[in-house]
């Protein structure tokens, strides 16, 4: 095969316990699955099913970087956030036969230009500029999924420069991970490869440059992120 130009490498995500890497392909993100998160962004929880936006795999980056503070925003946030990582295909699957699915999970971080995203709502426009951008989706190791448990009684949380700002348990989703894969196997052809970033819960901020994120879910490798400089 010739190219005009080289195509970009295949964004990885490291694996505890394997030298082999997990390749990603897409990145699917559910809003407002945390109640409290819901409302303290002046909005209600959309109880008939979860919705969705993506990111392109463009936007990965691992835990441990360092990342300019993001072109077109004064107000870039972090959203910490349980991060599905698939491992079987999964079209129009049960609730219950969802966990099947799954290869493993992570912690993440959804970065968000805060400002922008607003602007697209007052506009009804889509979340595309708010949300899918370079280092936006930030994922620590990966662990398997037997190796993690059920999901529900861990607690998450996320600190910025040592100081608690996130707080809640997986058991607060409104939309369970099974609720998730099933629901999101009705619009698309799921499989290997997919990355499923869970939602927040309520405490995301404004971050800025110099400002050092720690991200932890009870059981995962934590996430860590450090803003640097605007370029």
């Amino acid at each position: 095969m010739k190219y005009l130009f080289e195509p970009q490498p295949v964004r990885t995500a490291a694996v505890l316990g394997e030298a082999a890497q997990y390749p990603v392909r897409r990145i699917f993100c559910v809003g407002r699955n945390y109640a409290e998160h819901a409302r303290e962004m002046g909005g209600e929880v959309d109880r008939e099913s979860p919705f969705y936006f993506t990111k392109s795999a463009e936007a990965l980056t691992r835990s441990g970087a360092t990342v300019p503070y993001p072109p077109g925003t004064a107000d870039f946030h972090h959203e910490m956030e349980l991060v599905v990582a698939l491992g079987a295909p999964a079209f129009r699957i049960t609730k219950e036969a969802a966990p099947g699915a799954v290869f493993g999970y992570a912690s993440g971080l959804d970065m968000t230009r805060r400002d922008l995203q607003a602007a697209a709502k007052d506009k009804r426009r889509p979340w595309d500029t708010g949300k899918d951008f370079e280092h936006s989706a930030v994922l620590g190791p990966i662990t398997k999924a037997e190796d993690f448990g059920v999901v529900g009684p861990q607690a998450i949380t996320c600190a910025v420069n040592g100081v608690q700002r996130q707080a809640a348990h997986l058991a607060d989703m409104v939309w369970s991970v099974a609720d998730i894969i099933s629901h999101l196997s009705t619009l698309y052809h799921l499989g290997p490869g997919d990355l499923i970033y869970t939602g927040t819960p309520a405490g995301v901020g404004a971050v800025r440059a110099g400002d050092v994120l720690e991200g932890q879910i009870e059981g995962l490798a934590p996430v860590r992120l450090v803003i640097g400089a605007a370029e």
